[in-house]
């Protein structure tokens, strides 16, 4: 194999990896997105908003992508790794947990940042977060729990049965006829 051959060869593989977690990104905002969109809309419904204004869904999807690179940069960290002997479960329950307070780490950083571009105290706008109420912080954290804890098992089986058998188990397997399975 030529030097040029072996350069197209890792750039195309580069080009695909790039694309792979593009695709993984948008995935993940979409489902952060829908998430976020809901929660806005039950909040607005409790406080009786008429009419519901549209710029919360928007500040939901953007709150979504955010927590969506969030939740990447904390995979790129601390890969999911799955034992079998642990199990799935308990593989990923630890994991879960360092994913939410790197998220909440991020999250009390990014105010910090959103205070200095609006011209506010770094350290104020960072002890605002959550309007400084600690079970606030709590509460978004065990939401953030529960909207990431799918999203890990599903990554777990993927990488404990591969996608192809994943996507079947999920979506069925179009290869096969339409057989019932029945346990007795």
């Amino acid at each position: 194999m030529t030097t040029s051959e072996q350069s197209n060869k890792l750039k195309h593989g580069l080009i695909q990896k790039v694309e792979d977690e593009a695709k993984k990104a948008f995935a993940l905002s979409i489902y952060f997105g829908t998430w976020f969109c809901a929660l806005s809309f039950l909040a607005a419904t409790i406080l009786d908003e008429r009419p519901i204004p549209l710029s919360i869904f928007g500040f939901a999807i953007v709150k979504g992508a955010l927590s969506a690179k969030f939740l990447l940069i904390s995979e790129a960290v601390f890969p999911i790794k799955v034992s079998q002997a642990k199990g799935l479960i308990r593989s990923l329950l630890l994991q879960s947990l360092i994913y939410v307070g790197i998220v909440l780490c991020l999250n009390y950083l990014e105010a910090g940042v959103d205070g200095l571009i609006h011209g506010k105290n770094f350290w104020d706008s960072l002890a605002s977060f959550g309007q400084a109420n600690p079970l606030r912080v709590l509460a978004m954290c065990i939401v953030y729990w529960l909207i990431v804890w799918p999203y890990l098992v599903l990554i777990g089986l993927k990488i404990s049965l591969g996608s192809t058998a994943t996507i079947a188990i999920l979506f069925g397997d179009r290869s096969k006829s339409d057989e019932s399975v029945t346990k007795t």
